[in-house]
């Protein structure tokens, strides 16, 4: 089960972040969320890597905790995706498959001539997008 998403922007402001929990929870998700940019800023300027994984833009699992398995995604324009989830049995193809929908419904919100660039998301039919598309992961069907 997915509990926490969040869109962060290329310099490392929020730009949405959303729980599916109680709101006990809510303080240690977003903990989990800034946490998580410290990986991503890791893997993404670890001058190690080979070639061909610098263009991927699924990065894969960041970091299990007792609890979560925190996922990230990073999209050309360095805007950063963050999925924290309790099921420890996450494929990655299912993962990819996620992201690959909150990208495109991340794409139609700021495609918006409303929207300001940078600034935070408060497209409410985003959200209402981004809960559909929890909610279809969490019942298995993002295929």
């Amino acid at each position: 089960m997915i509990v926490c998403v969040a869109v962060v922007g290329h310099q490392n402001n929020p730009l949405y972040l959303q729980s599916f929990t109680e709101a006990d929870d809510a303080l240690k998700l977003h903990h989990i969320v800034h946490c998580s940019l410290d990986v991503i800023d890791e893997r993404v300027n670890n001058p190690k890597r080979s070639a061909p994984t610098l263009n991927e833009t699924f990065l894969g699992l960041l970091y299990p905790t007792e609890n979560y398995k925190v996922y990230g995604y990073l999209t050309n324009t360095k805007v950063k995706f963050i999925m924290v989830t309790t099921d420890l049995d996450v494929k990655d193809a299912d993962a990819r498959n996620f992201f690959r929908k909150f990208h495109a419904a991340y794409v139609d919100a700021v495609s918006n001539p409303f929207h300001v660039p940078g600034k935070k998301i408060a497209s409410r039919s985003f959200g209402a997008r981004v809960s559909t598309i929890v909610k279809s992961f969490v019942s298995g069907t993002t295929g």
